[in-house]
């Protein structure tokens, strides 16, 4: 039995430490926020699956073999004809990050409800699905919402992180996708403030978790930048601010929620209190900030554990 799958899309990245117009040369890797929630959690030692398509081009087995590398199941990513989708990242002066995107059309945005297998979902824990995810394309929207469906169904968590992205789709769209899948959701995971203000058109902690405790989930990990995370537990009527680790320094912030909720689900699926999980998410967000790119930089288990339990005793 796996602990989370995810489903969605992952892209290549290559990066640069000089802006784009001026790099001579590019690292690559790999990343994708769906993806990189389960990276993190399979880090923790949590059992993970991903379920998208992959485009048969060259960065096909590059892409598998790396996902496979980390321990991620792989047997329900569909090779299919076409492509996989790319982004640049690089470093403007000030520390600000430039990003550049060539996923339009990608294979994982061909995505069908028809390619999920219901015993497949049926058999993990926690179902993972991401604003992002619904937003590269109607087909990918309709298969997020058909696996939230079928998880419910089988008694599997959802767990579901707006990510929203303006760039891929407007804003009506990002709520009408949040309303139709909130109804099978058992964990969110949004962002604020600025996130959940633009989203949601609401600015306090309470009231957004408030807003999702309304639409009938159970847990709230909303994460509020350089203050913390908020978890909200419906049931208990709890709001509990967990704290960032203190004295890091970031080198480079892509993926830090991503570190989060891969932890916080790891956690959670290790029997952990709410508030508890959310504290290894704290952790694995700090660490992973320390190095670059949304995955390379994942801390392991071991990094985490010793914070967390140097940090309660």
């Amino acid at each position: 039995m796996l602990d989370i799958v995810s489903i969605g899309e992952c892209m290549i990245e290559f990066f640069s430490d000089e802006p784009i117009a001026e790099a001579k040369t590019f690292t690559k890797a790999f990343a994708g926020d769906a993806f990189n929630n389960i990276a993190a959690a399979q880090r923790m030692g949590s059992k993970t699956g991903f379920i998208t398509r992959v485009g048969d081009d060259p960065f096909a087995s590059y892409l598998l073999k790396s996902w496979q590398g980390l321990g991620v199941d792989t047997s329900h990513c569909k090779l299919v004809p076409g492509f996989n989708g790319i982004y640049f990242i690089s470093l403007l002066p000030g520390g600000e990050r430039e990003f550049t995107y060539y996923r339009k059309g990608s294979a994982p945005s061909t995505m069908e409800p028809s390619d999920l297998d219901e015993d497949y979902i049926a058999s993990t824990r926690i179902l993972l699905t991401t604003g992002i995810t619904q937003a590269i394309s109607p087909s990918a929207r309709a298969t997020a919402l058909r696996a939230a469906q079928i998880a419910r169904a089988h008694d599997v968590q959802v767990a579901y992180d707006p990510n929203l992205r303006l760039k891929l789709w407007s804003l009506a769209e990002a709520r009408q996708a949040l309303e139709e899948i909130l109804p099978y959701v058992n964990i969110a995971m949004p962002g604020g403030p600025d996130e959940s203000r633009t989203l949601l058109g609401l600015r306090a902690p309470h009231e957004i978790i408030e807003y999702f405790w309304k639409a009938g989930v159970d847990l709230v990990a909303l994460k509020w930048g350089m203050e913390g995370c908020w978890v909200g537990e419906r049931e208990a009527g709890t709001i509990v601010l967990v704290p960032p680790l203190p004295g890091v320094e970031a080198r480079d912030t892509t993926g830090a929620g991503d570190a989060f909720n891969g932890a916080f689900m790891h956690g959670l699926c290790e029997g952990m209190a709410p508030v508890e999980a959310a504290r290894l998410g704290m952790i694995s967000a700090a660490l992973k900030v320390r190095g670059r790119g949304a995955v390379a930089s994942l801390p392991s288990r071991e990094e985490v554990y010793a914070i967390y339990q140097k940090r309660h005793l």
